[in-house]
């Protein structure tokens, strides 16, 4: 993959695809298509083409992913030669609880699609991005890729894991058969820029952030937490993991999954005590224990990818400060 080679972030408008569409740029690559790219141009990135749907123009109508022919069409059009598949509905535990079928569809039909037509256009590379929710349960920590399909899933979020074991299993298949280079990362739980505040479908710590806001903002005394805190999760900035996703591209060609993560876990309760110093709330934290918890504990064993020379230059509290500041910036509040 080279400054020139063309490239297609299928996700662009997603936390990670945003991040890839952003260190793409930076550092230098001039052929980088998202959904939004037009059917007789194929566009640089650009700090236009990046500010996600709140900024699109209106005739900029996106790539529908679902669509097995417009998927097609943008394949034969646009001739991708590498492809990072960061595409597919996600949330939190509330979102997996109230929308698993719309979950699993979406990210079967997009994976399906996207594969099938990377490998029906010649694409030289493709990384898919799973999640760290395909390992079982009660995986031995911190997780090995030797853990896959040894166990039961996490039952808040199963449908949405076994749709993205399904890719991880679909690319396998494709190397297998047809000898693609289809490589797959596990990322940590990623956050940063532009994710998702909505406390409908956001995750853990876009919706600390905004809770606490709010309860500043409204001289609420307490801010109520979902579960124990006492869950474990490891956290990785969404440019970092970026970075990760391009290191890999470059240099990893395994046919086993890869772990994307930072080496770093910490229990809600103290990534809750981080955000409220990071947001600068006074109040108090309470702990509603009848909501559940997840997973007990979730960290990637990513030493493969550290021993391959990368490692995450974004601690979590910086990662948390620049999360807020884009909250503060860009998000419409009600």
């Amino acid at each position: 993959m080279d400054k020139n080679s063309r490239i297609f972030v299928a996700g662009g408008e997603t936390l990670i695809g945003g991040a890839l569409l952003r260190q793409l740029a930076r550092h230098g690559y001039q052929q980088v298509m998202d959904e939004t790219t037009q059917p007789s141009t194929l566009p640089a990135p650009s700090s236009a083409r990046i500010v996600g749907r709140r900024g699109r123009r209106p005739e900029q109508l996106p790539l529908d992913l679902t669509e097995a022919a417009q998927v097609a069409d943008f394949f034969s059009r646009h001739s991708p030669e590498y492809v990072f598949l960061a595409a597919g509905k996600s949330g939190g535990i509330e979102a997996n609880r109230q929308y698993p079928a719309e979950l699993m569809l979406d990210n079967l039909l997009v994976e399906c699609h996207l594969i099938h037509h990377a490998y029906q256009h010649g694409v030289k590379k493709l990384l898919y991005l799973a999640s760290s929710c395909t390992y079982p349960k009660l995986s031995p920590q911190p997780m090995r890729v030797a853990s896959l399909l040894t166990g039961p899933l996490e039952p808040t979020n199963e449908a949405y894991a076994v749709a993205k074991i399904a890719g991880i299993k679909l690319c396998e298949a494709y190397r297998q058969q047809y000898g693609t280079n289809f490589i797959v990362g596990i990322p940590a739980n990623a956050f940063g820029p532009d994710d998702d505040f909505n406390l409908d479908n956001s995750h853990v710590i876009p919706a600390l952030l905004r809770k606490m806001h709010e309860a500043k903002t409204q001289g609420a005394d307490q801010v109520e937490i979902w579960g124990t805190g006492a869950p474990r999760r490891e956290f990785i900035f969404a440019d970092d993991l970026a970075e990760a996703c391009i290191f890999v591209m470059q240099h990893y060609d395994g046919a086993e999954p890869i772990n994307l993560g930072g080496g770093e876990d910490v229990s809600i309760r103290e990534l809750a005590d981080l955000a409220l110093k990071v947001v600068g709330y006074q109040g108090q934290l309470r702990f509603d224990t009848s909501k559940p918890d997840g997973m007990p504990l979730k960290a990637l064993d990513s030493s493969r990818l550290r021993e391959m020379g990368w490692v995450a230059g974004t601690s979590l509290k910086d990662g948390l400060a620049a999360t807020y500041t884009s909250f503060l910036k860009n998000f419409n509040h009600e």
